[in-house]
């Protein structure tokens, strides 16, 4: 019988293994196969922006008043298979976006309860939550390269069957979630608000201009998040109409190679804590920004041939610019907000980042690419140069208009917390 931390394990393994298996590829099966354009490949990347401002909310009040979570985790997950099997059958990018929509509502949820499972779980066993869930979590990102790498060696990154690994995966996830130790909803006071359970009272942190700056970058940053997973694939098979660069293993399995991005995420973690205690969350803030610039120029100067290493460079570089903007800015709104808040004022960071941000991130990077696209060529060097000039602006402004003064304290004790912030 397994322990359960080894239980917990394949659940997250699983979890963003149905995440992996068509979020890379779902940009360049829509380009190609369904010859959609750049706004509405932007816009179905959109619809987890869209799902993230109210369902994990919704699906929260129901876990939290009425039903047990590993029984609405595994609900969701039996409703996302059918919609992913759905997705295999769509024949035009219109039908797949609201598909991918209806799928995004019940999916994205399943990040919290996930994490709402574990914690209660670890809890009753009496484990150290901070201590015990990061180890277990990183296996998440474990499942999420090894969908991507399954999908890509199978050929399956231009075909339906994407959808249908993701659909079988999410099935059996579903399964899996009803076999696990039971979270009830807590017994909480009846005085309770809707509005503090969508964590609405988090919006307090407006009234002061630090945070009021802080959040508009992080919507600004997060319009980020999705582009190079939305245009990454799309932007390399362009390379196979080439020939010089048809065979190269870039063009061949792209999936692979963006998936050096997710690798070098579980490594740039571990090296939070020692940024933040050494130059603070301004600096770390202002690093993640200019290794966005460097993202995408990376991409726009690179190429799957003789300049293959400076597509792995921007891989690598991916890791700094996700980790050091999600996880120390969830950290920096720890630190500031009212311990009555801490919980919503995470909630209000997800929806400003994973929700405004990355709905606004796919709309406008679809217009730059259509815009950048003329009689079905894209000139994928500009569009690049274009974000990576909008990540400059925002790092030359940022410094100028947040003001923080950080105290280097050799004792200061900052670990990564247990909350998730959605990938890409």
């Amino acid at each position: 019988m397994l322990s359960i931390k080894k239980r917990l394990i394949l659940m997250n393994f699983l979890e963003f293994f149905v995440w992996g298996s068509w979020l890379i590829s779902l940009g360049g099966y829509m380009f190609s196969v369904l010859h959609a354009t750049g706004t509405q490949i932007g816009l179905t990347y959109g619809t987890m922006g869209i799902a993230s401002l109210f369902m994990p909310a919704l699906m929260g009040i129901i876990a939290d008043r009425w039903v047990n979570a590993e029984r609405v985790l595994g609900i969701c997950h039996l409703i996302g298979a059918a919609l992913l099997f759905w997705a295999s059958r769509v024949q035009n990018p219109s039908t797949m976006y609201w598909v991918m929509l209806f799928n995004a509502m019940f999916f994205m949820p399943t990040i919290a309860l996930n994490n709402t499972v574990s914690y209660i779980t670890l809890e009753k066993m009496g484990f150290d939550i901070i201590k015990i869930f990061p180890p277990i979590r990183v296996w998440g990102t474990v499942g999420f390269i090894v969908a991507v790498w399954v999908v890509d060696l199978f050929n399956w990154t231009l075909t339906p069957n994407q959808f249908i690994v993701s659909a079988v995966a999410s099935v059996c996830l579903a399964m899996y979630s009803f076999t696990m130790p039971a979270c009830e909803p807590a017994k909480t006071s009846k005085s309770v608000s809707w509005v503090s359970s969508f964590g609405l009272d988090a919006f307090v942190l407006f009234k002061r201009k630090r945070m009021v700056i802080f959040f508009l970058f992080a919507m600004l940053l997060g319009a980020a998040l999705q582009i190079t997973n939305a245009f990454g694939k799309p932007f390399l098979d362009d390379f196979g109409k080439i020939d010089a660069y048809k065979n190269t293993f870039g063009v061949k399995h792209s999936n692979i190679l963006i998936s050096i991005s997710q690798i070098s995420e579980t490594l740039f973690i571990l090296a939070i804590p020692f940024f933040l205690r050494r130059f603070g969350i301004k600096i770390v803030m202002l690093i993640s920004i200019f290794s966005w610039v460097f993202r995408f120029g990376l991409f726009g100067i690179g190429n799957p041939g003789s300049g293959l290493w400076l597509l792995v460079l921007s891989m690598i570089i991916y890791g700094m610019a996700f980790d050091f903007f999600n996880i120390s800015g969830s950290l920096f709104v720890e630190k500031e907000a009212d311990v009555k808040i801490r919980a919503s004022a995470q909630g209000l960071f997800m929806v400003m980042t994973n929700g405004i941000g990355a709905y606004l991130g796919g709309l406008f990077s679809g217009m730059v690419v259509d815009h950048f696209t003329v009689n079905s060529v894209t000139d994928w060097r500009g569009t690049w140069f274009t974000f990576a000039g909008y990540a400059l602006v925002l790092g030359i402004v940022f410094p100028f208009i947040f003001k923080y003064k950080h105290e280097q304290k050799p004792e200061q004790n900052i670990h990564p917390q247990p909350f998730i912030v959605a990938r890409k």
